[in-house]
């Protein structure tokens, strides 16, 4: 062969050798690991674009209105929302009212203070101690509202009225009915004052007093 050839064959054989060399064998997947790193991190930055456009709209969003009745509270704390509130005090009843009648106060004593505590127990010893028993049946809460509220001292207090359907039976130890229908629903109707402290990290209420309503 030509000598010449064979210098010019040599030299295109080094020179495409460099190349390989300096661009790594392609196996056909560099490509598609590059695509998805960036579509990876485009993802990324786009969901972290939205949380804080969220947040930022959250922040500028105008609070919840409130009724008369709890604007003092509103004013007191910026961050209540009574339709917040009321949620958990309908949740909080409902519990408690089943709870007291089947005489289970332990339960619910992280949910109440120590004056009401007291009562319900006394009326629970009295119960037991007449050899009575309480049927209860929770139909539902039909109404729940804010008539009042109060902060003094750096405490914030509320007092809902509830309209609630239950049935309600008081048995003696023969289970003979002493006191209401199985068959009929009651309307009943009570006051209860929840409170906490305005500056607390705790948002939960606690329940310091009840009543009924006229």
């Amino acid at each position: 062969m030509d000598p010449v050839l064979l210098f010019f064959a040599g030299v295109a054989a080094f020179v495409i050798f460099r190349l390989i060399s300096v661009m790594g064998t392609r196996t056909g997947h560099e490509q598609n690991h590059d695509l998805e790193a960036v579509q990876r991190a485009a993802s990324a930055q786009a969901a972290e674009t939205l949380r804080d456009d969220d947040a930022e709209a959250e922040e500028a969003r105008p609070p919840k209105p409130v009724s008369t009745n709890a604007r003092i509270l509103r004013d007191a704390d910026p961050a209540f929302d009574e339709a917040e509130f009321l949620a958990g005090a309908k949740g909080a009843y409902e519990m408690i009212v089943e709870a007291f009648a089947a005489g289970d106060l332990k339960s619910i004593r992280p949910y109440i203070d120590e004056s009401v505590y007291g009562a319900f127990k006394s009326a629970v010893t009295e119960r037991d101690a007449a050899g009575y028993s309480s049927d209860l049946k929770f139909v539902g809460i039909e109404h729940a509202g804010v008539v009042d509220s109060a902060v003094e001292n750096g405490v914030m207090s509320a007092v809902v009225e509830f309209t609630s359907d239950q049935v309600r039976v008081t048995r003696d130890k023969e289970g003979e009915i002493v006191d209401g229908d199985p068959n009929r629903i009651d309307l009943v109707k009570d006051r209860w004052t929840f409170a906490r402290k305005t500056a607390s990290n705790d948002p939960n209420w606690m329940l310091v007093g009840t009543g009924g309503a006229e």
